[in-house]
């Protein structure tokens, strides 16, 4: 329900880059909260987030889409689709970058893109704790060169430095108007969602080069018993090779998964959990647009192969 303050800016950003460049750690680093999942993987994120921020000046409705990459599946079709439809539905669009002066041709494929539009485009260079300071500026430089944007602000997501200069640079595009949201929302994700994807993140983390990126989970059951919280879920990859691996020996691995996942489910539930978790295999899963749609990503948003 929308509230009638006028004299508030309200409006959309879209979080855009190549994968692996830190937009989900940028945003949970804005709203406070963890709500997207990060790994050190590419393409982590799936599914066009929603996450709020209210302040004394206004909202901010973050949209975190996956990173544009080209895509070699249908899963990776629907990904990049998620992200380019976004740019035309928001009000100002943040386009993260590596803090380097290489701009490679997955960086200018989406210069192109951006050009196309009209949504006024910021660009976010993260990771500067990583590079010397004085060094930032050649990479300002060396975008400033390739496209005309209306603010360029480097950031440490990691480290949330430069995020209040960023959040000021995007009220400055934002219309007047009343918040979306209430003031207390932080999310439209449901709490299934999140809670299969804190389970996959875990799974991401700890099997690191073990298994593809080709795991989806899905949360069979979830029932409130008295203060305890049960949880079925079914962790989903492609091949009776990599079923071995996620479950480990004697069930290690996927106790560790558990484990791991079990506490921040805990703390966005805020009641205690039992976990169970489950490993099947689905063979090409990635390409059927009947699983797709069961594990959360809907067929229409799928784009035809480049």
């Amino acid at each position: 329900m929308k509230k009638e303050n006028t004299s508030c800016k309200s409006g959309f950003a879209a979080l855009i880059g190549r994968p692996n460049v830190g937009k989900s750690t940028l945003m949970n680093q804005l709203i406070g909260q963890k709500i997207a999942i990060t790994s050190n993987k590419p393409q982590t994120t799936r599914n066009r987030i929603r996450t709020v921020l209210t302040r004394q000046e206004g909202q901010i409705v973050f949209l975190d889409t996956p990173g544009i990459h080209k895509a070699k599946n249908k899963l990776g079709n629907y990904m990049v689709g998620v992200a380019e439809k976004t740019f035309d539905q928001v009000d100002v669009i943040l386009w993260l970058v590596e803090p380097s002066t290489y701009i490679g041709a997955g960086e200018r494929h989406i210069i192109e893109l951006l050009k196309k539009v009209k949504t006024p485009v910021i660009l976010v260079i993260n990771k500067t704790d990583t590079v010397k300071k004085e060094a930032v500026l050649t990479f300002i430089d060396a975008y400033r060169k390739e496209m005309d944007f209306q603010e360029i602000v480097p950031v440490s997501a990691l480290k949330g430095q430069g995020t209040d200069e960023l959040v000021s640079c995007i009220f400055q595009y934002l219309p007047y108007g009343p918040a979306f949201y209430d003031e207390d929302t932080v999310t439209d994700q449901p709490i299934r969602q999140i809670a299969a994807e804190l389970i996959r993140e875990k799974a991401l983390r700890l099997m690191q080069e073990e298994i593809p990126h080709g795991i989806a989970v899905s949360i069979e059951s979830m029932k409130e018993k008295g203060s305890v919280c049960h949880i079925e879920a079914t962790i989903v990859c492609e091949r009776e090779s990599h079923k071995g691996m996620i479950i480990g020996k004697g069930g290690m691995m996927l106790k560790k998964i558990g484990s791991a996942a079990r506490p921040e489910i805990e703390e966005l539930l805020e009641m205690q959990v039992n976990l169970k978790l489950w490993v099947k295999v689905k063979k090409d899963w990635r390409d059927s647009d009947f699983l797709l749609k069961n594990f959360g990503y809907d067929p229409k948003d799928i784009t035809a192969d480049e």
